[in-house]
């Protein structure tokens, strides 16, 4: 969430950032409304402490009464009135800071300077990299291709849990497990992340911690009588992993790598990409989780997003890095690069990995700081996270590219290894 007295102490600078997201009235609303009740709750907290230092004064003056043999009823009465007036106003603090605190929930991150404003038709092209293949007949879709293989089996999927969750068969199941292992081993082995094999459901604390409820509850799927939810992504446990804890400087930076299935309602994309594995509930991911010190958080974005640039690159599937537009962030995000793959069977790019960096926004939620070297006062660390990667696009990407007249799909060289074969169906 965003930093109480920065709010207070720059409004019009968090408003001007905030619209960069494009949604200027709603935020500004917000941030006027925390402005308001922030005066009084500051006032209150004024006059509480100066009610509280009479009742103090009058306490003693009633023991030196009673000391004395002095009445003491009219002071007495008034230490009741000033009972009552504390009472009260420490009621309406509580009121006061719980509806402050869920408004901050409400109020996305502030984007970074370099966000441009604008929807997602002002996302800029930041690089591509690799050529896309050229076909002498036009090339089929990866439904087409996945059913024919008998790798890819929709209807199956339908069948026991309804659209949107595919299953997988033969080298189809293969490959998912093919494509985990090399990618989990590649950032292992060469990018210095440590594995974690989170748990795949988690609490409504770990879910608020990354920025996930309570303003998207709708999009999670939730376990009501336990009051948990299955993991949108592998993100949310593994960010909580350090939740409320203060860290030593010299553990940073922290990086994980972590596989999960992931669980999405996707309540406000009904209707789109119904085809095929474009958009689905359920889907495999390799997901890559930093803690850093503030000074290194952009240095660290950009290695994020090498990191998932380079399984592209062994993969051999041409890409583009998009920086997004204000209006494109996620909630929780101050910046983010998208990385897409050409797919060329639906003739479209697909995003494969959003790579992004929240700066303190998360920390605050889930209260993760660290001490600094040398001591001082504590300070919350910077959280980023990417996919490295998602993988129903790249099995889309690998099935469209890789087709061969014969029905087959040819292989890249970095998973013959992990799959046992050169190609699908060879």
């Amino acid at each position: 969430m965003l930093d109480l007295r920065r709010i207070r102490q720059e409004p019009d600078e968090v408003r001007a950032r905030l619209a960069v997201r494009g949604k200027a009235g709603e935020t500004d609303a917000a941030v006027g409304r925390i402005l308001e009740l922030d005066e009084e709750r500051r006032a209150l907290i004024g006059e509480g402490d100066a009610l509280k230092a009479r009742r103090n004064a009058v306490s003693l003056e009633v023991a030196e009464r009673k000391r004395r043999g002095e009445p003491a009823d009219e002071v007495i009465a008034e230490m009741r009135g000033v009972a009552d007036r504390i009472r009260d106003g420490d009621t309406r603090l509580r009121e006061i800071e719980g509806e402050i605190e869920r408004l901050l929930l409400n109020i996305p991150n502030t984007p970074n300077p370099a966000v441009p404003p604008g929807d997602e038709s002002c996302n800029q092209t930041v690089r591509e990299w690799g050529e896309r293949r050229e076909f002498a007949v036009p090339p089929r879709p990866h439904w087409e291709i996945g059913a024919e293989l008998g790798i890819l089996d929709l209807p199956a999927g339908a069948k026991v849990a309804g659209s949107g969750f595919p299953a997988y068969r033969g080298q189809g199941a293969r490959l998912q497990r093919a494509l985990v292992n090399w990618m989990l081993d590649l950032h292992t082995g060469e990018h210095g992340y440590a594995e974690v094999a989170p748990p795949f459901v988690v609490n409504r604390a770990a879910m608020t911690g990354t920025g996930q409820l309570p303003k998207f509850e709708d999009d999670a799927y939730g376990i009501g009588e336990d009051d948990l939810f299955l993991i949108p992504t592998a993100e949310v446990p593994v960010t909580n992993m350090h939740r409320e804890e203060l860290l030593d400087a010299e553990r940073l930076p922290i990086a994980y790598t972590a596989y999960s299935p992931c669980f999405r309602r996707e309540a406000g994309a009904a209707g789109k990409d119904t085809r095929g594995i474009l958009r689905v509930h359920q889907f495999e991911k390799v997901e890559l989780v930093r803690f850093e010190h503030p000074e290194r958080s952009g240095e660290a974005l950009e290695e994020l997003v090498g990191h998932a640039e380079t399984v592209l690159q062994r993969l051999g599937l041409a890409y583009r890095v998009l920086l997004l537009a204000g209006g494109d962030l996620g909630f929780s995000s101050a910046q983010t690069f998208d990385l897409e793959v050409w797919a060329p069977g639906v003739q479209r790019w697909l995003e494969v990995s959003s790579c992004s960096t929240f700066s303190d926004y998360q920390a605050r939620r889930a209260s993760i700081r660290f001490r600094p070297a040398g001591g001082g006062k504590p300070e919350y660390v910077h959280t980023l996270n990417g996919s490295g990667l998602a993988l129903p696009r790249i099995v889309v990407a690998l099935l469209e590219n890789g087709q061969r007249p014969d029905g087959t799909v040819d292989l890249p060289e970095a998973l013959h290894s992990y799959i046992g074969t050169t190609r699908l169906g060879g």
